[in-house]
């Protein structure tokens, strides 16, 4: 009886419908430099790290399986003349414009050149508002410390439970 309600319990996870996915845009990292670096503007390194950690989102996003990402060609001249952060929810409805559910946007605020803050925001682009923001500090500002940062973000608090705390 034990062997058979293991068997039906393998089955029925096999064949249970598997949830769909989401389909989801995600935008590029934007830097915030708030550092005394600030006035000699955005280093070279800098802007090659925002475009690994953009690309490093999308990746493990996908991989998930949880979300289906939506080409963002369209909308990639206009993310970038906006400050996402500050569009009063320009993000949602170019989402919402590319056929996604929820957007994503993130930035990097870089206090230093030793301590730099990662931002993951989730809106719901059908209503426009906010789903969560989540944060990890880093420190320094390394390829090795960016990517561990923004891995620390996908696996402690993006992908667990949706939005939940990691295991």
């Amino acid at each position: 009886m034990k062997k058979l309600l293991l068997l039906a319990s393998a089955v029925f996870a096999v064949c249970a419908p598997a949830r769909a996915a989401t389909k989801a845009a995600v935008f590029d990292f934007e830097l915030i430099d708030t550092s005394l670096d600030a006035t000699t503007g955005i280093k070279t390194a800098e802007t090659e790290r925002v475009a690994r950690a953009s690309a490093q989102l999308r990746a493990r996003l996908a991989a998930s399986g949880q979300y289906e990402l939506v080409d963002m060609t369209p909308k990639l001249a206009a993310a970038k003349a906006a400050n996402l952060q500050s569009c009063g929810g320009c993000d949602g409805v170019m989402a919402r414009e590319l056929g996604a559910k929820i957007s994503f946007t993130a930035t990097v605020q870089k206090v230093s050149n030793l301590i730099l803050n990662l931002n993951v925001f989730v809106r719901d682009a059908e209503t426009g508002q906010p789903i969560t923001a989540l944060s990890v500090d880093i420190r320094g500002n390394t390829d090795e410390s960016w990517t561990r940062g923004v891995e620390y973000l996908i696996k402690n608090q993006l992908l667990p439970g949706n939005f939940g705390a990691g295991k």
